[in-house]
């Protein structure tokens, strides 16, 4: 679901609430509803959307994304168009073999689902579930994500509180003492931009001049930036 910055489809996407994210309703406008995200308090404006007020996630999506099926069967006949991203939250209604129900007529992999309350300590292996998504200014799942969700993805999916937007995002970390030497976990900002080292050599962004995420040399990196868009390091911290 799209967050728009003000009432309009006009408007610029500042973000976007995937499945299961809870939100407060702050005003209604004409059929648009202005929304404050539970989890970051993000607030941005949608339009059409279907909500409950009573919800209470048991599970969460384990990979880049799950498809649904209309009955437990894995079989084109009952596959739909729809797909489920990573991290959103479902409730258990029913189990079936190797399906779960999450709604009603609605099913998915049991295999591709962890409990809301598991941790996950590997980063890259939460970043990697991105390698090759298309950059998209807002986004926040397989169709399309841009830098600071990237980061983001990896806070959310683990129940802890990260900012929004990399000017938020600055402010809260701490500076890396070591800024010389990069190691694997360290994040670099820049102006409205920010990658996670994988190593000492190599980071991973969702870049926008390669329209994609991607991992690229530190190094490199940080040149081409410098000449390309006239910015510079502005921040080295840990994630």
């Amino acid at each position: 679901m799209n967050l728009y910055e003000n009432p309009s489809y006009k408007s610029k996407i500042s973000s976007q609430v995937i499945y299961g994210e809870k939100f407060k309703i702050l005003s209604k406008k004409k059929g648009w509803l202005k929304i404050k995200t539970a989890f970051d308090k993000y607030v941005g404006y949608t339009k059409n959307i279907k909500y409950s007020n009573k919800f209470s996630p048991t599970h969460k999506i384990s990979v880049q994304k799950t498809n649904i099926f209309s009955f437990p069967k894995n079989s084109n006949k009952y596959k739909t168009k729809k797909k489920l991203p990573f991290a959103s939250k479902i409730e258990i209604l029913k189990k079936e073999k190797n399906f779960v129900m999450f709604e009603k007529n609605k099913w998915i992999y049991l295999r591709d689902i962890k409990k809301d309350n598991f941790k996950e300590k590997n980063f890259i292996k939460i970043l990697n579930l991105f390698i090759n998504c298309k950059y998209k200014w807002g986004g926040k799942t397989f169709d399309g994500i841009d830098c600071s969700a990237l980061v983001q993805m990896y806070y959310l999916y683990n129940n802890k509180y990260f900012p929004r937007d990399t000017k938020d995002q600055i402010k809260i970390k701490k500076e890396y003492k070591n800024s010389n030497n990069f190691k694997k976990g360290n994040i670099i900002y820049w102006k409205g931009h920010v990658a996670v080292c994988i190593n000492s050599k190599k980071l991973i962004h969702a870049y926008g001049p390669r329209k994609k995420v991607l991992i690229m040399n530190i190094k490199n990196t940080i040149k081409i930036i410098e000449k390309t868009a006239n910015l510079k390091v502005k921040k080295i911290t840990k994630i």
